[in-house]
């Protein structure tokens, strides 16, 4: 099997490094958005008192999640803020009262069957943990479950520097086996792969002791060629099957989960407690000490980092995951997202973008993408502002991984311009929508 992609430093620094514990912060800003789709609704208002694991937002339609309170304490504020996307989201700021009162009503919950599962997943408030946040009950929520015929749990945790991943399958890889009980029971799924880097010697060695003693799980070690966790570049190097243009996983019979999202899912079905923190990787070349934490959701960057060990220089950047797809944090004001499975400190040398030069068409854009697509044309065609052209070239099939990037002895910002382009494309078609449905009115009056 042909292996697209790049070789890229590990940086695996904390990955020997059990998650430490931090301390219950003054005061907590939890964004109504924290996963893909529609913006929860907020139920609490100024002044309320609430606990820990209150349901603070309400999910709103059906791509959304709910949203619980991390801390227990006093609503002091319900602002709206600029998240990294630059889309203003209302939040939740809550002041801490130093108890910690758990809210009364989390008590693991009642399953019995298919719905009553998907539901449990629902009212846990997960979304996907990998960094996509996708509300899970959606993507577990297949509505023909004959089609499932094997579900892949993404172990690969293939960006540098992210090790919380791996600290899951460590530290609770049995969680990770009674959800595969549980999908096994309310899903009918048979066949389980956990798609692994071969960087991971502890993690592969507990997934494969606790998968000795099943018929249906396998545990697959793959290279370590990033985007290896790429979904549906998974799905390829595990199964060999390619997902259509458009299509979706379920599509050649397979869903994809995040090894620490099914964990999660088991110790809520366990617990009751909703997803209200995570355990995250705080490292980077500005970083004192490497580590590995369990912070509660809402909780600032700043106090974050000053739990963690503190800072050795000045940060020149801040990302929330890896350095590969991380998004650049504004400020350390920033919360802890349900999606944040790292915060990248990275110092002046290590955050400064190189000297771009010119194009030397060595095509090594294209050999290393994991799906053969032309960044260099593609690039071409946005400046151009062909959009018929960037059709053609399939921008929108681009996972930003940023191989292209990255390997490119130019330094051209070759993902920035696909993602331009895909924006491009996008906009570019519904408008076409919008002035074809526009003509079909008219033509029906």
């Amino acid at each position: 099997m042909k292996l697209h992609g790049i070789r890229i430093p590990h940086k695996k620094n904390t990955a020997d490094c059990p998650p430490v514990r931090l301390s219950v912060p003054e005061t907590v800003v939890i964004p109504m958005s924290m996963h893909i789709g529609k913006t929860a609704m907020t139920t609490v208002k100024k002044g309320d008192h609430v606990k820990v694991g209150q349901r603070i937002g309400d999910a709103s339609g059906f791509f959304s999640s709910d949203i619980h309170a991390s801390i227990s304490g006093t609503v002091q504020a319900i602002e709206e803020r600029t998240g990294c996307n630059g889309s203003r989201i209302p939040c939740v700021v809550i002041a801490s009262d130093g108890l910690q009162e758990p809210f009364g009503g989390l008590t693991p919950p009642v399953v019995k069957d298919f719905d009553g599962f998907i539901r449990a997943v629902k009212e846990s408030g997960v979304v996907g943990l990998g960094g996509a946040g996708f509300p899970s009950f959606v993507k577990l929520g297949v509505k023909d479950l004959s089609r499932i015929e094997t579900v892949i749990i993404n172990a690969a945790e293939c960006e540098p520097y992210i090790t919380s991943d791996t600290r899951t399958m460590v530290d609770k890889g049995e969680y990770v086996f009674r959800c595969i009980d549980i999908m096994r029971r309310f899903m009918g799924a048979r066949h389980f792969i956990i798609g692994i880097e071969n960087n991971k010697r502890e993690a592969i060695r507990v997934m494969q002791k606790l998968a000795a003693d099943t018929d249906d799980v396998e545990v697959c070690v793959l290279p370590s060629v990033y985007p290896q966790g790429g979904e549906k570049v998974l799905i390829y190097h595990t199964t060999g099957r390619v997902v259509p243009r458009g299509g979706l996983p379920l599509d050649v019979g397979v869903i994809v989960a995040n090894v620490t999202t099914l964990a999660f899912i088991a110790e809520y079905m366990e617990t009751g407690v909703p997803l209200i923190q995570k355990c995250l990787t705080v490292d980077g070349s500005a970083v004192k000490e490497p580590k590995n934490v369990i912070a509660p959701i809402g909780m600032l960057i700043e106090d974050l980092i000053e739990q963690a060990g503190g800072l050795k220089c000045e940060p020149k950047k801040v990302l929330y995951g890896g350095p590969m797809m991380g998004i650049s944090l504004p400020s350390m004001h920033e919360p802890v997202l349900k999606t944040t499975n790292a915060v990248i400190f990275m110092d002046e040398k290590e955050a400064l973008p190189p000297k771009t030069t010119p194009c030397i068409s060595c095509g090594a854009c294209i050999s290393h993408c994991p799906f053969r697509l032309n960044p260099r044309d593609i690039a071409k065609t946005y400046r151009l502002g062909d959009v018929k052209a960037l059709k053609e070239l399939c921008v929108d099939i681009c996972m930003e991984c940023g191989c292209c990037a990255y390997i490119c002895p130019a330094h051209r910002p070759l993902v920035q311009t696909n993602k331009l382009g895909k924006i491009m494309l996008k906009e570019a078609l519904a408008a076409e929508k919008k002035k074809k449905k526009a003509g079909n009115g008219g033509s029906n009056a």
